[in-house]
């Protein structure tokens, strides 16, 4: 497998496993999912929105919307889970739209990263690629686990990229229309 279809794939897994996450959430009972924990961002609720926050930013910048910092910085966060999911979804979309709109010669090209008072920073798009699933994975691992301390189970978010792990999670895949990108 390239590099290019492996970000193909981390992209569908971005929306798998948010997927996942998010129907967990949305089984809290009341209070849970903006109750004060221990981690980076103090509840699950911080979380989730940071995550989408981050997304929109470097979606922007990697469909070079112009929007720069803005698109963190005037982010507005949701109160409600459910359209929390829905918007974190819409995104999640995107970011597998832009993959597979991408070339291989793509992945070297720069686009402007708006740094705020550092400046506007030219960065490799596989570069942002891999920083961005990374990001969403590590603030992911904070929610699963915060998720210990709620009434519901943290939901398997391993089981996605080998071909044992499709068999099993085959009605999802379906579901979120990722077969193509799995097993293209």
């Amino acid at each position: 497998m390239d590099l290019l279809n492996h970000f193909r794939r981390m992209a569908a897994n971005n929306l798998w496993s948010n997927d996942r996450l998010y129907r967990a959430v949305l089984q809290f009972e009341p209070g849970e999912f903006e109750a004060e924990r221990t981690s980076f961002f103090p509840s699950i609720k911080a979380t989730l929105n940071h995550i989408l926050a981050v997304d929109h930013l470097y979606l922007d910048f990697l469909e070079e919307g112009g929007v720069g910092a803005a698109a963190h910085d005037d982010f507005v966060p949701f109160n409600d889970a459910k359209a929390l999911f829905v918007a974190q979804a819409e995104a999640d979309r995107r970011l597998i739209a832009f993959c597979d709109r991408l070339s291989a010669d793509d992945l070297d090209r720069r686009v402007v990263t708006d740094r705020r008072e550092d400046g506007m920073v030219p960065e490799r798009i596989g570069d942002l690629l891999a920083h961005l699933f990374i990001h969403d994975i590590h603030h992911r691992g904070q929610v699963h686990a915060m998720l210990s301390g709620t009434s519901v189970k943290p939901p398997q978010l391993d089981e996605f990229l080998l071909g044992y792990d499709l068999k099993l999670r085959k009605a999802e895949v379906e579901r979120l229309g990722l077969r193509d990108q799995l097993l293209g």
